[in-house]
């Protein structure tokens, strides 16, 4: 991922890190209210060898000074020591909890020994202090003394007396704030990425090109009205939807400049991509702009177009196929365009043997005939076979496909589905784009796929109603 994307994502998932940081930051300010604030009080020791007459020996001194206090560092915890300091004041405390609240360190290329001891109060920090101070030069002395009757070559003198702390050295809110923030921001980011690298949903048209080989066609934004208004062309033609249509047609007529494509297959991978409503606004736009145009349900198994376009559904392509009624029986005409729709009829109980049969081959011929254009809204090619069906009876299909939601497993699928039949797949249309936010694009089915039960198709009458006034 580049920078862009990266911040990208971050900002994708801002919600998400902002509530990472505001859990971290309130715990961290939980625990400073909650700590019990300590106190640490410092003492120097100056560690010596016993003195010298001349330079030679005075400098082997001086190093042999800087090994013991790098040795003694060590040791200053000790239980000798913290035992001694125990009894000699008398705490409650055992020698090994003593040793926890102790820490030395020696000062560089110095024979400086700092010793400091921490309590939660102040006096008793510098009290503490004082007493290991004493009780480790003892146990020096002791510790370095060759022998009962010979003095230590080595003595450690207090330079200074132990400080008296003023102010605590925990809690530190600043510093704990400020690593609970950056610990936020860690797990947020984190939690941001490993979402992004786990989401393999399509988010944007090159990706999309990038899995099926294909040009994309346009991308459609998302509109939250889109359900109870899905002819957008026809209601709200101004709007950035439909524009993005207008240029869905305008890609259409360029896929192939020598011979246009005729019969046109509309399908999705898996359900809710928005694709029977482009197939409706896709006919209505091509009307518009002059062309005879014919709008085929082909999803016999949940059809929508009568309900989106307010048309009646009881006689329709079944109907035909059965040899019921003649197609130019069947076909209806909407508004003033010359755009006419056949309907699904009535649904059959074996849909994909309708669908591929020598009827319907004769009746996509004699559409073909009386259009310029023959658009085919076909079932999902994941769940049923319809679509792969009718997309290789066709000149090629229109894969729909819903930003953020369809995987990019599903179109691959999708695609090598109809590579199966030999249909030719003309491009892809990128449908709810995001309109705002980090992907924003600037200018229902299910896998359980099944039959639909029969109901009244009325949604769109007022649409239909207003088109033919």
């Amino acid at each position: 991922m580049e920078l862009r994307e990266y911040l990208q994502t971050i900002r994708k998932h801002g919600i998400l890190v902002m509530l990472c940081v505001t859990v971290t930051v309130a715990v961290s300010a939980l625990m400073v209210l909650r700590a019990t604030p300590t106190y640490a009080s410092k003492v120097t020791l100056f560690v010596s060898v016993a003195p010298s007459h001349d330079a030679a020996s005075a400098y082997q001194g001086g190093l042999f000074s800087q090994q013991r206090a790098a040795s003694y560092a060590d040791l200053v915890r000790g239980e000798a020591v913290t035992r001694a300091v125990v009894e000699d004041l008398g705490l409650s405390m055992s020698p090994a909890s003593l040793g926890t609240r102790i820490s030395a360190r020696v000062i560089p290329q110095t024979v400086l020994l700092e010793i400091t001891v921490t309590d939660t109060a102040p006096a008793r920090a510098q009290q503490l202090a004082g007493a290991v101070a004493k009780h480790f030069a003892a146990f020096i002395q002791e510790l370095e003394r060759p022998s009962k009757d010979a003095p230590s070559p080595v003595r450690t003198t207090m330079v200074d007396s132990p400080t008296l702390p003023t102010s605590p050295v925990s809690p530190n809110p600043p510093r704990t704030l400020g690593l609970g923030l950056l610990a936020g921001l860690v797990v947020g980011v984190g939690l941001a990425l490993m979402r992004e690298v786990l989401d393999t949903s399509v988010k944007s048209a090159e990706a999309l090109s990038a899995v099926t080989e294909t040009p994309n066609l346009g991308v459609i934004p998302h509109d939250p009205d889109a359900r109870a208004n899905p002819l957008v062309v026809h209601i709200e033609p101004g709007s950035p939807r439909a524009e993005a249509l207008r240029q869905l047609r305008t890609n259409l007529q360029f896929v192939n400049v020598d011979r246009h494509p005729k019969r046109i297959v509309v399908t999705s991978a898996v359900p809710s991509e928005g694709k029977t409503t482009t197939a409706c606004n896709l006919g209505l736009i091509l009307a518009q702009a002059g062309q005879r145009v014919v709008l085929v349900e082909g999803d016999i198994r949940r059809p929508q177009l009568a309900e989106y376009l307010g048309l009646e559904g009881a006689v329709g392509l079944t109907s035909v196929l059965v040899g019921r009624v003649a197609p130019e029986d069947a076909l209806q005409p909407w508004g003033d365009l010359p755009l006419e729709v056949l309907t699904s009829g009535p649904l059959p109980p074996n849909p994909s043997e309708l669908l591929q049969s020598r009827a319907m081959e004769l009746l996509l011929g004699e559409l073909d005939r009386r259009a310029d254009v023959v658009l085919i809204d076909a079932p999902p090619l994941l769940p049923v076979t319809d679509g792969a069906l009718l997309a290789r009876m066709s000149d090629g299909a229109v894969l729909v496909v819903r930003h953020g939601k369809t995987s990019v497993d599903q179109v691959r699928q999708a695609v090598d589905n109809l590579a199966k039949v030999d249909a030719r797949l003309l491009g892809t249309v990128l449908t709810m784009a995001p309109a705002k936010g980090p992907d924003a694009y600037t200018y229902g089915y299910g896998y359980g796929y099944g039959y639909a039960v029969e109901r009244g198709r009325r949604r769109a009458s007022r649409s239909r109603e207003n088109a033919m006034a």
